[in-house]
């Protein structure tokens, strides 16, 4: 066999085409793999870092809430149909933007509400916020949400007067 007949068919034509053409089909295949892999994983990575804004978006609106719980100087607000519970804060709520996130801020006094002690001289209230952030259209590929909930109490001494009104 000489070396020259190597790769060689019967009437001496070469077989090196259809391999060229079949190694590109292979490695346009691998390409286009890795391609679309690099693309899943940025798209994933973005959506995590979102995810993440979303998340303390959502913690800046119950810190706001918070704040409107135990702001020592909001007294101003007396139930109207409760005039036991001299100088508790309502309920805060409301509707937050927060680098282009949305973020809504609920407020639901715990079950059961109101709680005496000391004698009830003293009046602690609970309150349950609910702060959801979100960005998007829900049902669409960029959406994203994050919800925390907390739960914060407030006391106070009901015969004194603002602001020395908190409880030991």
């Amino acid at each position: 066999m000489r070396p020259s007949s190597i790769g060689l068919n019967k009437d001496g034509r070469g077989f090196v085409l259809p391999s060229a053409i079949f190694l590109l089909v292979i490695l346009a295949t691998l390409a286009a793999f890795l391609v679309r892999i690099s693309t899943t994983q940025s798209a994933a990575s973005a959506q995590d870092i979102q995810g993440a804004r979303a998340y303390q978006a959502a913690r800046t609106g119950i810190e706001w809430g918070v704040y409107q719980v135990l702001d020592p100087l909001n007294a101003s607000v007396v139930a109207p149909t409760d005039a036991a519970w001299p100088n508790m804060p309502g309920c805060p709520g409301g509707v937050l933007a927060i680098e282009g996130f949305s973020v809504a801020v609920s407020c639901n006094p715990a079950v059961p509400q109101d709680y005496l002690e000391a004698g009830n001289s003293r009046s602690i209230r609970v309150y349950r916020l609910v702060a959801t952030a979100s960005l998007g259209a829900v049902g669409a590929a960029n959406y994203v949400e994050r919800q925390i909930q907390v739960t914060v109490s407030k006391c106070r001494a009901r015969d004194a007067a603002a602001p020395g009104y908190e409880c030991p």
